[in-house]
């Protein structure tokens, strides 16, 4: 296993953001469960999914893949095993 990297601010920083923008995504998502009709939820909701995509994007671009199983690219080498892993943080 390698030792962890050492990462900069910017890493903790954008994992905030992700964290912030899943625990709204989250809410969202259960209030559309019982509220499909709101319009304004729905747009509210597509609008911090796609922010939630950028910022992950900017992330993995930077850090490495957030997520396993083909759902994140790596770069070269297998960055997988690099650590801190997200869970970690």
């Amino acid at each position: 296993m390698n030792e962890p990297k050492q990462v900069d601010e910017r890493y903790y920083q954008l994992m905030h953001e992700l964290q912030a923008l899943d625990f709204v995504l989250v809410e969202l998502t259960l209030y559309l469960d019982t509220h499909s009709d709101d319009a304004e939820a729905l747009n509210q909701f597509n609008r911090m999914a796609e922010q939630r995509w950028n910022v992950a994007c900017e992330f993995e671009r930077h850090y490495g893949p957030l997520l396993q199983f083909g759902l994140s690219y790596s770069g070269y080498p297998w960055q997988w095993n690099d650590t801190p892993w997200p869970w970690q943080v």
